[in-house]
């Protein structure tokens, strides 16, 4: 078997050696620079508590079959939730709904008291208005580092207002990326 390996002149230091890691605070900061969509993802217990939180996490994994995630911090109030939730929707928000974003990102609160929603096709609570909603069957959860990463397979989705722009978050706030396409 042949080596197909390269080597640099110069291959640096040795992770081992190499600089202290940054602080928490500055990879924070500098994950900020990624602008990000805003999503509230919800979901319905067995006793039928609605449960609700905001992520910028949320992502597409895969088309066929149709799978998207996002992250959940082990330390969330509500973690035990979401790792037994079945089903759970994804709710894109536009640009004007910073205040449901911000009732939904804290925690121990009515988070409940500036949305408007109702039972969508898996019974999770659907914001409305919305972007876009994505209604998932749970695929898989895999456990990364100081968080969880849940894996979702879209089993209905709908776009309400394709003309709408998104609520976008950047270096710690919301932002406008301009007008509507």
């Amino acid at each position: 078997m042949e080596n197909h390996s390269v080597m640099s002149p110069n291959p640096g230091p040795t992770p081992d050696q190499s600089r202290p890691a940054p602080s928490a605070k500055a990879f924070r900061n500098a994950l900020g620079l990624f602008p990000t969509g805003v999503a509230v993802i919800t979901t319905i217990t067995s006793d039928l508590r609605k449960v609700g939180m905001t992520v910028n996490s949320f992502t597409s994994v895969s088309l066929d079959p149709p799978l998207v995630s996002f992250n959940l911090a082990k330390n969330l109030h509500s973690i035990g939730d979401w790792l037994r939730a079945d089903v759970f929707a994804v709710n894109l928000l536009r640009d004007n709904q910073d205040q449901v974003s911000s009732g939904f990102a804290r925690a121990r609160t009515d988070k409940w008291m500036h949305a408007d929603c109702f039972a969508g096709r898996t019974s999770c609570p659907i914001l409305s208005p919305n972007l876009a909603t994505f209604e998932c069957e749970k695929f898989a959860c895999h456990e990364a580092g100081d968080h969880y990463i849940m894996i979702g397979k879209v089993v209905h989705f709908a776009a309400e207002d394709v003309d709408a722009a998104p609520l976008v978050f950047f270096r710690g706030a919301y932002r406008n990326i301009g007008d509507p396409i």
